[in-house]
């Protein structure tokens, strides 16, 4: 099955058959599910995709057939993009475009790497704040930070999502995220 545009060299969201986001997949997978009976499309993407007799259009979002049972771990991993995610893309301190992470009690003075004590910050919040604590600086969170759950965070946490994911992962502040470039 030959590619066409680049458009069509990307990923698709993968569903469960009740429709939780499992994964991303490369849309070639996307598209052998398809042909195998294994999966539908559910949303279409951008770009066609061909072979000696068929055309189809490039998915965007498939749902598998039949329900699979996965085992996932239970925490969503700390990474950088999911801290972002999680706090919507805005400063934890004065709700600005978020630049750097920031550990609320400073790893210095103890403080450890967990999802309970970071949050997204602007540079400019980050820098005054540097080794004090909020209270320390007379700030307060509007919200303690805590590890995000959910399916949506098993995809949230490692790539930026694909506008045409938001009905299937619905997270708060999804509008809010920037494009993969910003990030």
């Amino acid at each position: 099955m030959g590619e066409g545009p680049p458009a069509t060299r990307s990923v698709a969201l993968l569903l469960n058959a009740t429709y939780e986001p499992l994964c991303v997949i490369s849309v070639r997978r996307a598209v052998i599910l398809m042909l195998t009976g294994k999966a539908v499309c559910v949303t279409d993407g951008d770009g066609l995709m061909h072979s000696e007799r068929e055309l189809l259009a490039v998915p965007s979002v498939i749902k598998l057939t039949r329900h699979v049972r996965v085992p996932y771990r239970a925490h969503v991993g700390l990474t950088r993009r999911a801290v972002f995610a999680r706090d919507g893309w805005h400063c934890a301190y004065c709700r600005g475009p978020a630049e750097t992470i920031d550990h609320v009690l400073p790893r210095s003075r103890g403080g450890r790497h967990i999802w309970e004590n970071v949050v997204a910050a602007c540079a400019r919040c980050n820098h005054r704040k540097a080794a004090r604590t909020p209270a320390e600086m007379g700030w307060r969170l509007a919200t303690p930070p805590a590890a995000p759950h959910g399916p949506a965070w098993r995809i949230l946490g490692h790539r930026s999502p694909d506008p045409r994911w938001k009905d299937w992962l619905r997270t708060p502040d999804y509008a809010d995220q920037p494009t993969a470039a910003a990030a």
